[in-house]
């Protein structure tokens, strides 16, 4: 099991510096090197064992195999194409592959700016950033969006292929343009965390980690001086009180476990500290960014008291959220912190207003509205959003609520 673990931890390590050093124009270079470095690891410590400092091991050899590469390329370039050996190396002191690890810090990090580039589609960008930033394999990648390798071999090859002809450089973009980049790098990071939080998915393993990976990318962000912005405390404090609860939300088989029944034993405290630690940091500034709000609704939602006060908050909250970006998602959420705060009566009202007839929660949350008042209505609409359930998680969810309706009525 430990190579595997160092392909997860190493090898996005390894691709960002030789990306860096090669350019996006050898992006596959990069790749393939550090493949065949773990494939020579399999192959080497399999005879002779493992090395003392496996880490270091990989790092050596890697470097080694970038320098094969330039070296081959460079004579290659002086024989056949002289122009070739210029545009690879201008001097042999540029063979040196630098694997300290402040540069494989600054590269990652210079690199997410890159792979975040506003000519590169946002789906792409979540892609590449599973790729190389966090080392996925394709058919993690493929699982995590529910589509298949193919689909996924494409979707990358199209953005490499956008990096190229864009001439995308990698670093860090200037400090007049920082707030401006750092914007799409934010959002990625909240669609790769969303991806795995809220993930149809049915590969546990696989989507908790994803939420991992965005927590460890926005980490390096706050621990950058340069981008330890206000936004970006806020979403790692999104992020946090969220992860604080993953274990919670799903039952031993899968299904998910609605809020108001969560085993709050099970949230993590520690999760829930660094939180308010991080949103603590983000009050500096004059703006409030959509992460702040939400970070301000996750905290609410890690507080175990089920308050008037928690609900009045949370709805606040959402409030100022839909007017600064709305979506169905956070009117639909918005209507169940309307109902703590208010009651289901004065809730459904509201909840009729929204008319998302396309959207199964819309018909489960009318379903939650309605049980205790109207069970008939409140069946019928679980009904609906039960015909309209896309995922096992779901189903079981969706079907739970109607035996407990039925129950009730004596049916």
């Amino acid at each position: 099991m430990l190579i595997p673990h160092l392909f997860r931890t190493e090898y996005r390590k390894i691709v960002a510096v030789l990306c860096k050093r090669f350019g996006f124009e050898r992006m596959e270079v990069a790749e393939d090197i550090a493949s065949d470095t773990f494939l020579t690891a399999m192959q080497t410590w399999g005879i002779e064992g493992i090395p003392e400092n496996p880490t270091a091991w990989l790092y050596r050899v890697s470097s080694n195999k970038a320098k094969n590469y330039l070296q081959r390329s460079t004579t290659f370039g002086q024989k056949v194409i002289p122009e070739l050996a210029k545009d690879i190396v201008t001097g042999t002191a540029e063979l040196d592959i630098d694997l300290s690890p402040q540069n494989i810090n600054d590269s990652q990090l210079q690199m997410m700016f890159a792979i975040c580039h506003p000519s590169i589609a946002p789906e792409a960008q979540v892609g590449l950033s599973l790729r190389i930033l966090c080392g996925f394999g394709v058919e993690e990648i493929a699982d995590a969006f529910l589509t298949s390798k193919d689909t996924i071999n494409k979707r990358l090859f199209r953005a490499r292929e956008r990096l190229r002809e864009e001439k995308i450089s990698i670093g860090l973009p200037a400090a007049s343009e920082l707030d401006e980049r750092l914007a799409p790098v934010l959002t990625t990071l909240y669609l790769l965390f969303n991806e795995g939080y809220y993930s149809i998915s049915q590969e546990k393993t696989v989507r908790k980690e994803l939420c991992l990976e965005a927590m460890r990318l926005c980490t390096m962000l706050v621990e950058n001086p340069g981008t330890n912005k206000p936004q970006v405390n806020a979403l790692l404090a999104l992020m946090c009180f969220h992860a604080s609860r993953f274990d919670a939300r799903t039952g031993k088989n899968g299904e998910i476990i609605l809020y108001q029944e969560q085993d709050t034993g099970l949230w993590n405290t520690d999760l829930i500290s660094k939180g308010g630690y991080f949103l603590h940091c983000a009050t500096t500034g004059d703006k409030i960014s959509r992460y702040h709000l939400e970070a301000g609704i996750a905290y609410w939602n890690t507080q175990r008291p089920d308050t008037q006060e928690k609900w009045e908050n949370i709805l606040q909250l959402y409030n100022r959220l839909l007017q600064i970006e709305y979506s169905p998602v956070a009117a639909l959420n918005r209507t169940y912190a309307f109902s703590k705060a208010n009651g289901k009566q004065q809730a459904i009202a509201e909840a009729e207003k929204l008319e998302l007839i396309d959207n199964h929660f819309y018909f489960a949350l009318l379903g939650e509205l309605y049980t205790g008042i109207d069970n008939r209505k409140a069946q019928q609409h679980f009904q609906k959003a039960l015909s309209m359930a896309q995922t096992t998680a779901d189903v079981s969810a969706i079907q739970k609520k109607i035996l407990e309706i039925r129950g009730q009525t004596g049916e």
